[in-house]
């Protein structure tokens, strides 16, 4: 089974992917594979610089500057994902080959890029907002007002509702999200 795995950042989806790991499955972070991409696909790297100059500084990306373009202007989100979208999709159809017999995928564009198709099942996880801020303060370093514009570029929480076949709320600890997630794993049959 592959499990489609998708949410705003700052929800909680790490506790998830760590569970389905304790499970035995293979789990695919989007985001991490990204960014390793970024670093092993200098084609990757070479187009996302032409669309925004002054993002790459020899050979690395300055992911602050590109972050700071991207999280103010929708349009200009739309064409990083555009970019890179389709390298990570190749990625992960070549790390499911062979196809395992459980898998999760953590994708925040999980629709956008088609990786849903890949899916048997899609979850959302969703968080309280200021629980959202806070997690991505302490995670990332960053201000709130930077954790704030961050989380109003991606979909609101009812756009993960209304296309996921499940919603996980992460509105506890994370001992109680935990809870939720065993018993999310025991209704999809993958945990008795």
């Amino acid at each position: 089974m592959i499990i489609g795995i998708t949410g705003g950042t700052g929800c909680g989806k790490t506790t998830l992917l760590r569970l389905i790991a304790a499970q035995g499955g293979l789990v695919l972070d989007c985001d991490r594979i990204y960014h390793r991409l970024l670093k092993e696909d200098p084609a990757l790297l070479s187009a996302i610089g032409e669309r925004f100059p002054g993002v790459v500084e020899q050979g690395q990306l300055q992911r602050k500057r590109l972050g700071a373009l991207v999280f103010a202007h929708r349009d200009a989100l739309e064409d990083l994902n555009r970019i890179t979208h389709s390298a990570v999709h190749r990625e992960v159809l070549r790390l499911l080959q062979p196809r395992p017999s459980l898998a999760a995928i953590d994708a925040i564009g999980l629709f956008e890029s088609g990786i849903d198709q890949l899916c048997d099942v899609t979850v959302a996880v969703t968080a309280p907002l200021e629980d959202r801020v806070k997690r991505l303060m302490a995670r990332d370093g960053i201000s709130e007002e930077y954790a704030r514009s961050r989380i109003a570029a991606q979909h609101p929480e009812s756009w993960y509702r209304q296309r996921c076949g499940y919603v996980l709320e992460n509105d506890g600890d994370e001992l109680q999200f935990s809870g939720k997630c065993l018993a999310f794993f025991q209704q999809i049959g993958i945990m008795k």
